[in-house]
């Protein structure tokens, strides 16, 4: 067997993410500059950032649209503790993301020595699995470990932490790095046939598509298998782009998202095919009170994303060799029954309601501030269909939850927060998005005002990584979830604000940084601005369109801000 040696730690490492196919590395680097004095040799590109949790977030966008491991490297002890939020959001996404972090020198541990911290025992309840690294004969092995970890079973974060003292000392591996790609298992097959046999005496089936359902729906499996089942076809937030939303099944985003009509299909179902999804409080919300009312089959890679406070039954194994393995088993099934002729209606009415609500919307905002309704339907004519919205989650961003207000166009994407919904998220996750993507493929991020703020810190990082992104930036002044919160309790007399309208600055960073801008608040200046936006993004140029919108402007079928979720009609 054939042994390599390489003259550092760091040159051990930069070979191994050429040899992952790492397409970027992101990160804030510590003092030492050596790695990326051997990524500039290998060619890697890198995306140096301003803070560490957004790189964290790059990262993990890149990930959720590239389904293979995003990189990042920090530095030691306020680096790591600055990350731990992209990397709470890496894992609450199921992200295969590999940190790489400084490590106080061997030697010095224990003496109080500069940005000391036990950072094991910081990161381990964030990752699926953490190690330290002392010594150079054990870094090879450390590697291939992390990349298992990281793109198989539920994927996730992992994190790796390399002692200072590694930096000048020799690695020697033997033999070929080992390949990286995820194995996908297969459902036991008692298991498969059990569920099937459930699926079959289902009447009334809903299928419910989650995130651990991206990039398997090859072929689109999942779309024939609702057709042969007669199922309507939600997506949890984070599933969505994994299906047609197109396809005449096609229902919208479940839980939080689904409105009237489409809410009482959760009451009259009687079966849910719960594919990827973990259930979580966001896409159950609104289901029927009595759990035993609504069974549900799971069909998860990991056991550890089962939930078994509902009746049902479940299959562990890949989702795209269960929906597979389903669709063998049912071949001579037949949908019967009104059901997807019910779906159909509800359809039809949903879309008339949207049109109606989106009308009503429009009354509510006084002059100076634009629908945001209006704003999503002006993205669908500017940008083309195979677009990648990346998006946040405050107040009037969540209108592009909202189905047919937002629909994704053929062959479309999405990346959206996790439940853990991290501020700033998606505004540096379309970073990442936009280099996992093929160069011709647009990638759009939807996020309000506050949520840039937070993230404008890294528009120099955009302009240097040369990902061109279209913000649409939904100015409300502020955070228009808390305000509404505020006045919930104390109405317009409250001596505390969440919103002051004022100017944002963003014009003069933008412009000096090269990137486009504009500010719209007519709606009838709109289609224009984002035209000429998205040119510039087509040639491959950032470009920032803020929109003023109103906070009387909120999403369908909710009434007012009520803590976490809204209050419902």
């Amino acid at each position: 067997m054939t042994a390599t040696t390489h003259p550092t730690a760091w040159a051990a490492l930069a070979d191994y993410l050429r040899h992952l196919g790492t397409g970027a590395v992101f990160g804030l680097p510590g003092d030492d500059m050596a790695l990326l004095g051997e990524l500039e040799r290998a060619d890697t590109p890198v995306v140096l950032c301003r803070d560490q949790r957004n790189a964290l977030f790059m990262a993990t966008g890149y990930a959720l649209a590239a389904g293979r491991p995003g990189v990042c490297v920090i530095g030691k002890g306020p680096a790591l503790t600055n990350a731990l939020t992209g990397v709470l959001e890496a894992r609450s996404a199921a992200a295969p993301l590999i940190l790489i972090a400084d490590g106080t020198r061997l030697d010095r541990l224990g003496t109080g020595a500069f940005q000391e911290l036990d950072q094991l025992t910081a990161v381990r309840p964030y990752v699926k699995w953490a190690a330290r690294i002392d010594h150079a004969d054990r870094l090879p092995a450390a590697l291939e470990k992390a990349a298992a970890l990281a793109v198989n079973g539920t994927p996730g974060p992992v994190y790796l932490e390399l002692a200072e003292q590694l930096a000048d000392q020799p690695v020697t591996r033997s033999g070929s790095w080992r390949p990286v790609a995820p194995q996908r298992p297969s459902p036991d097959q008692d298991a498969l046939a059990a569920t099937a046999e459930r699926i079959a005496a289902a009447e009334r089936p809903l299928l419910l598509v989650g995130g651990g359902a991206r990039h398997r729906n090859t072929g689109r499996r999942i779309e024939r298998l609702a057709e042969r089942l007669g199922a309507g076809v939600f997506t949890t937030a984070s599933g969505r782009g994994a299906v047609a939303e197109d396809h005449p099944l096609y229902c919208g985003v479940s839980g939080l998202y689904t409105v009237a009509p489409m809410d009482a299909l959760w009451r009259e179902a009687d079966l849910v095919i719960a594919l990827g999804s973990r259930l979580e409080e966001t896409a159950t919300f609104g289901w029927p009170e009595d759990a035993a009312q609504l069974p549900v089959v799971q069909a998860v890679l990991g056991e550890e994303s089962l939930v078994m406070e509902r009746p049902g039954a479940h299959v562990l194994g890949d989702a795209g060799r269960i929906v597979d393995g389903w669709a063998e088993l049912l071949a001579g099934h037949r949908a019967t029954g009104d059901w997807p002729e019910r779906i159909r209606t509800a359809r039809t009415a949903l879309a008339q309601r949207a049109a109606d609500r989106a009308e009503e919307a429009v009354k509510r905002v006084p002059e100076g501030a634009v629908p945001v309704s209006q704003v999503l339907a002006a993205l669908d004519r500017a940008v083309p269909a195979g677009r990648v919205l990346v998006q946040e989650n405050g107040l009037q961003d969540m209108w592009s939850y909202f189905f047919p207000h937002y629909a994704l166009g053929t062959g479309g994407g999405s990346v959206v927060p996790s439940e853990q919904t991290p501020l700033g998220f998606g505004a540096a996750a379309a970073v990442g998005v936009r280099l996992a993507e093929p160069a011709g493929r647009p990638v759009v991020a939807v996020v309000g005002d506050g949520a840039f703020n937070l993230f404008r810190c890294e528009l120099p990082t955009v302009a240097d990584a040369g990902a061109a992104v279209l913000y649409l930036v939904l100015d409300n002044g502020g955070y228009g979830w808390l305000q509404s919160n505020l006045d919930r309790v104390s109405g317009p007399a409250s001596r505390f604000s969440f919103t002051t309208p004022r100017p944002t600055g963003t014009e003069g960073v933008s412009l000096a940084h090269g990137l486009g801008y504009a500010r719209v608040t007519n709606a009838e200046d709109l289609p224009a601005a984002l035209s000429a936006a998205w040119q510039r993004v087509a040639s491959g140029t950032t470009s920032i369109v803020e929109i003023a919108v109103a906070l009387p402007d909120t999403p369908p079928g909710m009434t007012a801000a009520s803590g976490d979720f809204p209050e419902r009609e």
